[in-house]
């Protein structure tokens, strides 16, 4: 039984980032990724390192290993029943990027605003 429905964010533009992102990514990574999201939709925030972390700032992060290299999903948790995927990249450093965490933050506050 799901908890949580995982949604990717759109832009303005019509824009998916996180879909075009995991276009991106090989077919084994990209079957990756949706385990990731089915663990993710059943344990919702009671999904348990090292599958997700919280970095502050109501953001989280979906976090898998593949052959491109640590992969990184950024959401967060809107109402009960949802989590919104922002954006996602490869991870290059031990941190996660202040970019990358930025635009997360930015992308839950437009949609705040736009889902009262």
């Amino acid at each position: 039984m799901r908890k949580i429905i995982c949604r990717y964010y759109m832009t303005d533009t019509g824009r998916v980032p996180v879909q075009e992102f995991v276009d991106g990514l090989d077919a084994r990574s990209q079957r990756k990724f949706f385990s990731v999201v089915e663990l993710l939709e059943t344990f919702g925030k009671d999904l348990p390192f090292p599958h997700a972390k919280y970095i502050g700032d109501e953001i989280f992060e979906l976090r898998f290993k593949t052959v491109e290299g640590a992969v990184r999903v950024l959401y967060f948790f809107f109402h009960k029943d949802s989590a919104i995927l922002t954006n996602g990249f490869i991870k290059k450093s031990n941190k996660t990027p202040l970019r990358e965490k930025t635009v997360a933050v930015e992308r839950r506050n437009t949609f705040i605003q736009k889902h009262p």
